[in-house]
């Protein structure tokens, strides 16, 4: 079963009013990211290429606070903090917007026990626009039997 909104919210922090959806909680956009380098994922152990802030545009006539995105591959970093309850999974999903604009955002299974500032893989089909707190993506819960709580290495994530 998917939990409301408002149980979501109880896990999501900050979080404000018009982020509280029926059956989830709106996640906005802090910071984009470009991957410079290649990574790695072998058998015993994982790297993440280095990658590099974009820089937000000033645009003549625009909010200062808005990313340019040609066409291509990013990373998006979450504002908000998450932990996901004992008993739940969550599942990240774009909002229907960056789809209307021909983006798409992939994320992983998000496991009980996870605490963190998450990212999202966000791909761009053609240029866009998107503001800095921009809502991009809804957070769900769905109840789940688990042994155990995540204790991996993305624990605590972007928690400076």
């Amino acid at each position: 079963m998917f939990r409301s909104g408002t149980f979501v919210a109880e896990h999501v922090s900050p979080t404000a009013d018009d982020q509280i959806q029926p059956n989830g909680v709106d996640l906005t956009l802090d910071v984009v990211f470009e991957q410079l380098e290649p990574g790695r994922i072998g058998r015993d152990g994982k790297q993440i290429g280095d990658r590099v802030a974009r820089s937000l545009e000033e645009l003549e006539e625009k909010d200062p606070d808005t990313y340019y995105l040609p066409e291509g591959v990013y990373v998006a970093r979450y504002n908000e903090q998450i932990r996901i309850p004992e008993g739940h999974i969550g599942f990240v999903y774009p909002r229907s917007s960056l789809m209307r604009n021909s983006c798409m955002l992939n994320t992983a299974v998000w496991d009980a026990g996870y605490e963190g500032r998450g990212e999202g893989l966000l791909q761009v089909h053609h240029d866009i626009e998107i503001e800095r707190d921009a809502r991009i993506a809804q957070l769900v819960f769905a109840e789940a039997d688990h042994e155990g709580v995540y204790d991996g290495s993305y624990q605590r994530e972007n928690l400076e």
